[in-house]
């Protein structure tokens, strides 16, 4: 879930600055104006705090670059429409149709029985790889089980951002014990990463 921003709060660059020039009027007017210290630190306080303050404002209502207010996250994509009546997909029960592809392991369109596996149970898979693996197509032990060679490094090679974790992770090996033996061994083989 993105994490909502203050738009209406003072950028850090902004403050960075105002901190500059606070800092620069201080050493001017404490070795040029012969100011005492004390004096010299209320200027450059004040100074500091306006700059940060003017610099830190935003321009009319817009929000900050890459800042988004929370209501406008949730509301920027529109919901799609229902289909015709002539193209409602089968009943949940049927298995999701497989996505063909021309390269790489065979895919699902939908995780089969609405539900998918928790992927994140093979070591290596956080939240962030789970949903990934899902957005290609794969949502079940068994479809990771499966993998061949050439599917391994054509996953590997498509997995954005974790390029290679596949490999590394073992990440067939694990599945394919998780499917022969059950989760409840693999979890015990896990503890020693025996697999």
């Amino acid at each position: 879930m993105p994490r909502a921003e203050n738009v209406n709060a003072p950028s850090i660059g902004g403050w960075m600055l105002a901190a500059t020039a606070g800092l620069v009027a201080f050493v001017a007017l404490s070795l040029v104006g012969d100011f005492d210290l004390t004096p010299a630190a209320a200027i450059a306080g004040v100074l500091t705090v306006v700059v940060g303050l003017i610099v830190g404002m935003r321009r009319g209502n817009m929000p900050a670059q890459g800042a988004m207010p929370a209501a406008r996250l949730h509301a920027a994509a529109p919901e799609p429409a229902a289909p015709p009546a002539a193209f409602v997909a089968a009943p949940a029960a049927a298995a999701p149709a497989e996505v063909a592809t021309t390269d790489g392991p065979a895919r699902l369109a939908a995780p089969r029985d609405g539900k998918a596996d928790n992927l994140k149970e093979i070591e290596g898979v956080g939240p962030a790889m789970e949903k990934l693996v899902n957005e290609m197509g794969f949502f079940h032990f068994d479809q990771i089980a499966g993998w061949s060679d050439a599917d391994v490094a054509w996953v590997d090679a498509n997995l954005k951002g974790f390029k290679g974790r596949v490999t590394r992770d073992r990440w067939v090996a694990q599945a394919r014990i998780i499917v022969t033996e059950g989760l409840a061994a693999f979890r015990e083989r896990a503890k020693t990463n025996s697999y």
